[in-house]
C-alpha cells in the first residue's frame, strides 16, 4: 500500500546522494539541500547499507529510485550499487543524475547492470562558458550525451539551469542539440539552495517567456500529475520540460520525493534540513528491517509542503 503523508500525497520516489564527491566544482549546485561540507560527515554509506535501505523504501512501494550526488560516478563501485538494487523485487524504474563527464566509459556497463536511464546536467553548448562555470570540459559531456543514448539508456535528459547572464539566450541551440542527439531537453529555474543571495539574484530568471513560447509551438502538452504537475511541451521531432523551483505551492502540494542524503539520513523536503531521520545509524547499530521501516514511516510523516498557499 502505498505511503501518503498528512497531505494526501503519496510517497512514490527516492532520490539516494550516493556521495557528495564531485569532480566539477559548479557554484550553483544544490547538492540535494545537504548543507554539511564532505569532510565533516560520516564514512560514505556502504553498497550494501545503500542497497538495503532501497529494499526497504521498494517494500513500501516506492518503486522508483534516482542515484544522485555529489556525483554518482565519481564512486569507484557504482556499478555494484546498481547490480544490487536492480535486484529488488518491485523496483520500476531506476535512473541516475550525472554531470556526464564521466559517462563515456561507464553508459554501457550501467546500462548491462540495470540502470535505465540518465539525466544529465548541461548548461551551455558554448566550451568557454562550460569551462568557467564547471571547472570541466564540455567535450566530455557531449561524449557522454553519445554514449548513454548509444547504450540505450532511454530517455537521456539534458538538465538545462537557466542562468541570467549566462546561459539565458542559448535556449534555442539547446532545443536544437536535443533534436539532433534524440534526447530530452529540461529546462529548470534556479533555486536558492545552497547558494548565496548574491548569487541568486544576479542569475535567477523565471521560465515564464520560455514557456510562453513553447506553448505557441507545442503539437502537445503534458502534465506530469506525480512530478509536481510540470509541463511537457512536445514540439516537432523534440521534446522540452519546464521545471520550477520548490518556491511554489504547485510544486510542494505534487511532491511524491522522499530523499537520502550522503550522510545516510532521510531527507523529507529539498529546503529543510530541520526534520531529518537518521537511518544509516541504526542500520549500523544491528537495527531490523521492522525498526527501518517505522523510521521511514516517521519520516513520510515528516513530510509537508514547504509552500502551503
Amino acid at each position: 500500500m502505498v505511503l501518503k503523508d498528512n497531505y494526501g500525497r503519496p510517497l512514490l520516489n527516492l532520490r539516494v546522494a550516493v556521495t557528495q564527491d564531485c569532480n566539477l566544482r559548479c557554484p550553483y549546485c544544490h547538492r540535494e539541500g545537504e548543507e554539511k561540507p564532505r569532510e565533516a560527515i560520516v564514512a560514505e554509506m556502504t553498497v550494501d547499507e545503500i542497497v538495503r535501505i532501497v529494499r526497504i523504501a521498494v517494500g513500501l512501494d516506492i518503486s522508483r529510485v534516482k542515484l544522485t550526488g555529489g556525483e554518482p560516478l565519481v564512486r569507484k563501485d557504482i556499478v555494484e550499487i546498481i547490480r544490487g538494487i536492480v535486484t529488488i523485487q518491485g523496483l520500476q524504474d531506476l535512473s541516475m543524475a550525472t554531470n556526464g563527464t564521466l559517462l563515456a566509459l561507464l553508459a554501457e556497463e550501467l546500462y548491462a547492470n540495470g540502470l535505465k536511464r540518465v539525466n544529465i546536467n548541461l548548461p551551455t553548448l558554448n566550451r568557454e562558458v562550460y569551462s568557467k562555470l564547471t571547472g570541466g570540459r564540455l567535450e566530455d559531456v557531449l561524449e557522454g550525451v553519445k554514449a548513454a543514448v548509444d547504450a540505450g539508456l532511454y530517455p537521456v535528459k539534458l538538465n538545462m539551469l537557466i542562468l541570467k547572464d549566462i546561459n539565458d539566450r542559448d535556449v534555442s541551440e539547446m532545443i536544437s542539440f536535443a533534436r539532433e542527439t534524440g534526447t530530452i531537453l529540461q529546462l529548470i529555474e534556479l533555486e536558492p539552495i545552497n547558494i548565496s543571495d548574491t548569487y541568486y539574484s544576479a542569475h535567477h530568471k523565471l521560465l515564464d517567456e520560455y514557456e510562453a513560447v513553447l506553448r505557441q509551438k507545442a503539437l502537445k502538452i503534458e502534465t506530469r500529475r506525480h512530478m509536481q504537475n510540470r509541463h511537457i511541451y512536445h514540439l516537432p521531432d523534440v521534446t522540452i520540460e519546464i521545471v520550477h523551483p520548490i518556491e511554489n505551492t504547485e510544486f510542494c502540494m505534487h511532491c511524491t520525493r522522499l530523499r537520502i542524503t550522503s550522510d545516510g539520513k532521510l531527507k523529507p523536503c529539498l529546503m529543510r534540513n530541520d526534520n531529518l531521520v537518521d537511518i544509516l545509524t541504526p542500520m549500523r547499530n544491528g537495527g531490523s528491517d521492522k525498526e527501518l521501516i517505522e523510521l521511514f514511516k516517521l519520516a513520510n510523516q515528516k513530510r509537508q509542503p514547504y509552500n502551503k498557499n
